[in-house]
């Protein structure tokens, strides 16, 4: 079996239980104008945690009709990052495809409770 970790940096379960992963709705979804790559601005219902905001560079393989609606996941405990005029709140989760500008949301396989954190 190939080495997974070949030039990244080691974290401990510990590490990866502190960081808050869930499950939250996209609401509302608009073209980033703003911003210096393509990206939206998302507003994503965590449940009890509230609306979040998230920019997010997933313009290759989305259009924003296909977003709302849609359940993402999350980081939702990392510091808010001021993104041009936009304070991207949660960091939204995809896998980007080798050789193409597309990111490949993930998503629960099955209808979850909004705000669920990932175990």
């Amino acid at each position: 079996m190939a080495d997974q970790t070949r030039g990244a940096a080691t974290s401990s379960v510990d590490d990866f239980f502190r960081t808050e992963i869930r499950a939250g709705r996209i609401e509302r979804a608009e073209v980033f104008a703003k911003a210096r790559r393509p990206a939206y601005k998302l507003w994503i219902d965590f449940g009890e945690l509230g609306v979040k905001r998230s920019s997010a560079q997933i313009t290759a393989r989305y259009g924003v009709e296909d977003l709302v609606g849609r359940t993402v996941v999350a980081v939702t405990n990392f510091p808010p990052r001021q993104i041009a005029d936009f304070m991207s709140e949660v960091l939204v989760l995809g896998v980007p495809v080798e050789g193409t500008d597309e990111v490949v949301l993930l998503a629960p396989d099955a209808d979850v409770p909004i705000g669920a954190r990932v175990a």
